[in-house]
């Protein structure tokens, strides 16, 4: 059987092109370094969030120089604590978990974007400027409610934020 020339190029290229499809889905499942919740990574007990130090009482705490965590409990249909104030010019990392069904964390306006699953704990962080605010969404369907589920993200001068958080922890 005789095989044209021309059809040997596209054969050839085809299988280039398929090649390069495999590579490319291959290193975008493992190259960039994304991975899935480990299995060997601490869970927590979503039903019993009181008793977990970090989750008892959602807040914000200064744990640095300008760096701050915010513990914040995600549940139908709200997010606690609302609104999350943090001063302004700061790094603020969220520590964020569910207490019931999967859940969307956005903070709009910044890249700050993660699922929350119920006994994990999802950790992002962001870097804050000038005081505003930031609108706080689920992004992931949580029920007949979900489309009221919203918060704050309060960015204020580093006077009012002591004010209001008595200080904050210190690191």
């Amino acid at each position: 059987m005789h095989v044209h020339a021309y059809e040997k190029i596209w054969l050839v290229f085809a299988i280039l092109l398929i090649l390069l499809l495999l590579g490319s889905v291959t290193y975008g499942a493992v190259g960039p370094g994304v991975a899935m919740v480990a299995d060997s990574e601490d869970q927590i007990n979503a039903n019993a969030l009181d008793e977990d130090d970090r989750f008892a009482e959602p807040r914000v705490e200064r744990v640095g120089e300008n760096h701050y965590e915010a513990y914040v409990v995600a549940f139908q249909f709200g997010f606690q604590p609302d609104p999350i104030v943090v001063p302004e010019n700061s790094t603020v990392t969220f520590q964020v978990t569910s207490r019931d069904v999967i859940h969307g964390f956005e903070v709009v306006g910044t890249n700050a974007n993660t699922m929350v699953v119920p006994g994990e704990v999802s950790e992002l962080t962001v870097e804050v400027g000038e005081p505003q605010e930031y609108g706080i969404l689920c992004n992931e369907y949580c029920g007949a409610g979900h489309h009221v589920m919203e918060g704050k993200l309060h960015v204020v001068p580093e006077e009012e934020f002591e004010e209001t958080n008595e200080g904050g922890e210190s690191a």
